[in-house]
């Protein structure tokens, strides 16, 4: 098996989880840039708020996993 055809299976493997990180990662850098553009904010400010959708995307997806597991 060559390293593309790994590849095409990882990727058709885990689609879905990869388009859910994609549109989290999207969203949330999104609307922290449209955030700090109107309040005109520090720089360092920014990029931690940006670092901080780390625990954000964790924290949703084990809210979800609990969530699953309870219905």
């Amino acid at each position: 098996m060559s390293a593309l055809d790994a590849v095409r299976e990882h990727v058709a493997e885990q689609h879905d989880g990869m388009l859910f990180d994609a549109v989290f990662a999207v969203g949330w850098v999104t609307v922290v840039s449209l955030l700090f553009e109107a309040l005109d904010a520090p720089a360092l400010v920014y990029y931690g708020a940006l670092a901080s959708g780390v625990v954000a995307y964790f924290g949703f997806v084990y809210s979800l996993q609990v969530a699953r597991e309870t219905q």
